[in-house]
């Protein structure tokens, strides 16, 4: 008896077809092209959710270093000072403060201002 595996063979390319649909030429109807181009997105669409998680993290420190030199505090010593408080913010939470609630921001900030004052006092010089 013969086995053949084209029903199976055209559901898989099928596949690639749905996922290349919209693409232009040969990326959207020849197969080898097909194959290859949904290799590359799918690699540049990984690449692309690790990104996306960086630039998220870069724009939230850069809206907490607005905030924070606004109110005379650098970020680092900002960080630095949450740390020494003991508060545990991340920076997301921290972005949205200072966007949406400022005076809660303030509130933060006097805390981390008395923070690295303590710890400068108990420093010996």
């Amino acid at each position: 008896m013969r086995i053949c595996f084209s029903v199976a063979r055209r559901r898989a390319n099928k596949r690639y077809f749905k996922e290349s649909k919209g693409r232009f030429l040969g990326r959207k109807n020849l197969l080898r092209t097909v194959l290859e181009q949904v290799v590359r997105a799918r690699c540049v669409a990984y690449r692309g959710r690790k990104l996306r998680k960086r630039d998220f993290r870069s724009l939230w420190i850069i809206r907490i270093k607005a905030a924070a030199t606004a109110r005379g505090v650098s970020y680092s010593l900002f960080i630095h000072g949450m740390d020494l408080a003991g508060l545990k913010l991340n920076r997301k939470t921290l972005s949205q403060l200072a966007i949406n609630s400022p005076e809660v921001f303030d509130e933060i900030t006097a805390i981390v201002k008395e923070a690295l004052a303590n710890k400068k006092a108990a420093t010996p010089a």
